[in-house]
């Protein structure tokens, strides 16, 4: 029975007299076939069944022949039509519409966050740390309309809160001022 009379015949199932194909690899397809070559063999065999290149019995069928196998040749036969290795799957999500995707959440301004602790802190240091509220809510405000930052309702405590104080230190001062103009000398 000859490879052109019988339409279901294999290249890894050689002839039908028992005698592989000739192959061109390395050392020549008569190179007597080693443990590692026939465990590489079953390697590329358990990667082809385990994509579904191939169903359960011919896996079988052709790991027995693997380990039947006396060359170099007749391995080759029994792979010649897998992947040398399992085959690189697409990257998951890469099919993904981006509007299913979930959004990049914006970062908060780091500024913002600072002028409001400085806008918080203005109590318990008596107003010391307003200026530093005022000029970094300014800041964070200028840099989140330029970014796509948030944040924005942060540096508005930290302005409001920090502007209270400055304007609470200028009432202090104003009022000390008015009480020594009018204490008059001497």
């Amino acid at each position: 029975m000859s490879q052109s009379s019988n339409p279901s015949w294999q290249p890894w199932e050689g002839k039908a007299n028992g005698v592989p194909q000739p192959w061109g690899g390395y050392g020549g397809p008569s190179l007597l076939a080693s443990h590692a070559d026939r465990e590489r063999a079953v390697d590329v065999l358990r990667a082809g069944y385990g994509e579904g290149r191939m169903e359960r019995t011919e896996f079988e069928q052709r790991v027995a022949r693997v380990y039947t196998a006396r060359t170099v040749g007749e391995l080759a036969l029994l792979v010649a039509d897998l992947p040398q290795g399992p085959v690189a799957q697409p990257a998951a999500g890469a099919d993904v519409p981006r509007t299913f995707l979930a959004a990049a959440r914006p970062r908060t301004n780091g500024k913002a966050v600072a002028a409001a602790v400085c806008g918080l802190l203005c109590l318990p240091t008596m107003g010391l740390t307003g200026i530093p509220a005022v000029v970094l809510g300014h800041a964070a405000r200028s840099e989140i309309r330029r970014a796509d930052d948030i944040g924005d309702g942060l540096a508005l405590i930290g302005l409001v809160l920090g502007w209270m104080s400055v304007a609470g230190w200028a009432l202090v001062v104003g009022l000390a001022g008015l009480l020594a103009v009018l204490a008059g000398p001497g």
